[in-house]
């Protein structure tokens, strides 16, 4: 069975760390922390170690950390 298979439609409970993230709670998705869509555990790729939040791309990573303030907020 694949690790994210038998879990039903429910929100996963994650700790995030360096490069991977351990699963606290069983679960097929997490919730993007800037859209609020569904984000598959197969397809998460993005997330934030320090404030603990997933992000459905690069580019709610990148917002969400203008937010916080690691980035400047640029501009075109």
């Amino acid at each position: 069975m694949n690790l994210f298979e038998g879990h039903g439609n429910r929100e996963a409970k994650i700790r995030y760390l360096d490069g991977d993230f351990q699963i606290l709670s069983p679960g097929s998705y997490v919730v993007c922390a800037m859209t609020g869509k569904q984000v598959p555990l197969d397809e998460l790729r993005y997330w934030s170690v320090a404030r603990q939040e997933p992000y459905a791309d690069v580019i709610s990573a990148i917002e969400a950390d203008k937010r916080a303030g690691v980035l400047p907020n640029q501009r075109r």
